[in-house]
Formats: structure tokens, sequence, C-alpha cells
């Protein structure tokens, strides 16, 4: 029996949205607690899911700030290392009309770059379901190879690999090395959650089919492909099926942060539930309304960790749509 359901690696920071003006024409800023993998495990909470993050923050107001909310939401942090001389990674977030973002990072370096191979808790990754991770934890050296360590333990064990590439170019020395680290953890994954612009940067096609199987021809091992493109619905691939479902248009969006990460654990969440051998149609039809309906719901507030969805939520609006 494994002890954790998911378990993921990588980075814990404070997304800075913008939250109006203040009364002197300044603009404000909301501290609000993400990073991709803490977010992915805050949504899979909701949905009653156990799980345990690794990482490392500051020792610092921000980095208590996250411990707590983290800790708030039921994910296990016992092995979140807390960094004396290097600062947690700050995020500005440039919100766009369309919801769209641009992002800042305060991270050269950040503490989420210092976790070392010799720091990770190798039992925890071994009593692992299904272990996470992205590749804002392989932009540098001691990290990747922290990241490498833990994804090859948790092989070894027998989990679900899940890769979520989640490109940021500024965080790069060169996009060149982003598409080497992109390229192992694709020979690594189970499960790939990919988004448009992501499978066009890795392929240079912009059509989620000849993109899907060009990365089966070059990485056979992945079992489930999921394509997200925002509001323009959500694609899901296993051999021999393939799943359009339309996403939520339904006004309300404030800003997009954090529907990724929704969307991801939503699926990793039916991969627990329905399990990965056997998923036909109708099973990827469904995972994929649930998890477009959690992810539009996490855009119509802000920040990530503290706006995930209920369950029941969810239920009702697949219900009213």
């Amino acid at each position: 029996m494994k002890r954790y359901d998911v378990v993921a690696l990588g980075e814990l920071l404070i997304d800075f949205t913008e939250n109006g003006i203040s009364s002197q024409g300044n603009p404000v800023f909301e501290a609000n607690p993400g990073g991709a993998p803490c977010n992915v495990l805050a949504m899979l909470r909701k949905l009653g899911k156990s799980c345990a993050f690794i990482g490392k923050v500051g020792e610092d107001m921000f980095g208590q700030q996250l411990k707590t909310v983290a800790e708030q939401a039921g994910i296990d942090m016992s092995a979140l290392l807390m960094d004396r001389d290097v600062h947690t990674t700050l995020a500005f977030v440039k919100t766009f009309p369309n919801g769209d973002r641009d992002f800042s990072f305060y991270r050269n370096p950040g503490a989420d770059m210092m976790l070392r191979e010799d720091e990770l808790p190798l039992e925890m990754i071994r009593s692992a379901r299904i272990f996470h991770f992205g590749t804002l934890s392989m932009t540098h050296e001691n990290v990747r190879a922290a990241t490498k360590t833990a994804v090859l333990t948790a092989k070894k064990a027998d989990a679900i690999i899940s890769f979520d590439p989640n490109l940021r170019p500024p965080l790069w020395n060169s996009l060149e090395e982003a598409r080497e680290q992109m390229a192992w953890g694709l020979s690594q994954c189970d499960v790939l959650k990919i988004s448009d612009n992501e499978i066009e940067f890795l392929t240079g096609t912009d059509d989620f089919d000849k993109g899907v199987d060009a990365i089966w021809k070059q990485w056979p091992g992945i079992r489930l492909i999921n394509v997200t493109a925002g509001p323009g619905g959500s694609y899901a691939y296993v051999r021999g099926n393939r799943v359009f479902v339309p996403g939520f248009l339904l006004g309300g969006t404030i800003e997009t942060t954090g529907a990724g990460d929704t969307f991801c654990a939503s699926v990793l969440n039916f991969i627990l539930e329905h399990g990965l051998d056997s998923l036909n149609g109708e099973d990827l039809k469904g995972m994929l309304r649930f998890a477009n309906a959690a992810a539009y719901l996490v855009t119509t507030k802000k920040g990530a960790i503290r706006s995930m969805p209920e369950r029941a939520q969810v239920e009702t609006l697949l219900s009213e749509h």
C-alpha cells in the first residue's frame, strides 16, 4: 500500500497579482500563494486525495506564508525545506483583458532552485501512487539533479509519472536548454499535460494531432497525453482514442493563473479513481469535462492554491451546462 496518492516536487512561490490602484494612484498587488506543483496538490486535496510536497522556500515571511497556506490546504509539507540564505521566489503577474498573463520572476537565485539531491525524502517518493513534476525544477544544475533522482526513484517504486512542461522562457539560459529538459521529462512520464504553445514549441506545429503523433513517435512510452488550449477546450489522446471537449465560455474570468494546474489535478484524480490502462472515449470525455469545468472555476478568482473549487461546485456547473 502506498501512503500518498500524489507526491509533487518543484517550485513554491508567491504570485503577486494585480488588484487595482491605490488611493495614491499606485498599482496594488496581492500576494497569492502559488507554484504549479503545489497548485496541483491543492486541487487534489479538494477532491479528497492524500498529497505531499517536496521543495524549498526561503526562511522569510513569504516562505512561512506558503508553508502555512499549503498546510491549511491539507498538503503534507513535512518535506518542505527553508533556506536561511536565499529568499523565496517571487513572480509578478501582469494580467491582460482576456485573462492571459505575463510573468516577471525574481529568482536569481530563488530558494526553490536550491534543493539538492542529498535533501530528497526518498521514502516519501517511494510511497507515492503518482509522482508529479515540471520543468521549473530543472532550470539549474543542482535542482535538476534532485528532480531527476526523484523521478527515477518514483519510477523504480512503480509510481505513475506525471509531467507538465510548464514552459517559462525567462527562467532558462536558452530555449534549446529548455527543449532538452522538456525532452527528458517526456522520456520518463506516463501522463503528459501540455499546452497549445508548448506543443508548438516542442514539435514545430500548431496542429495538435500532428504534434501528438510526433511526440509519440519520439517518446512511445507516454500512455496519456492531454493538450490544453485555454478557452479553446482540451484534448485527450490514448492509443486508439482522441477526444475533444470544448471549454466553458461563461464569462467572469479574472485571470488564468492555476487553470492548467487545476486541469492537471483533475486528470490525475480521474486516473487515481479509474486507472490508466483501459480508458475509452467515454472515460476521456468525462475526464475532460470535469477538468475543463474545474479549470474554468479557478479563473473566476485570483491566485491558485486558495482558489481551488470544491468537487460539489464542479459537479453543479456540469449539471447546469
